[in-house]
């Protein structure tokens, strides 16, 4: 998922991440960020267990009939 980067590439995004933000700003981007990552994972574990869910009730009806 991640590309391949260089060290010298990564030290080049950070740079150009802290004249863009700051020093004061990138902890609390860094925080936004990871609260956004999590928040979606959590979002989407709940939806797979709602679609489990819903297919046991389809299957215990067509048990049923």
């Amino acid at each position: 998922m991640i590309p391949n980067l260089s060290i010298t590439e990564i030290i080049l995004i950070l740079a150009v991440l802290f004249l863009l933000f700051g020093a004061s700003r990138l902890p609390e981007a860094g925080r936004a960020l990871g609260e956004g990552i999590r928040n979606f994972k959590k979002a989407l574990s709940g939806e797979e267990e709602r679609v489990k869910e819903t297919k046991g009730e389809e299957v215990k009806e067509k048990e049923k009939v």
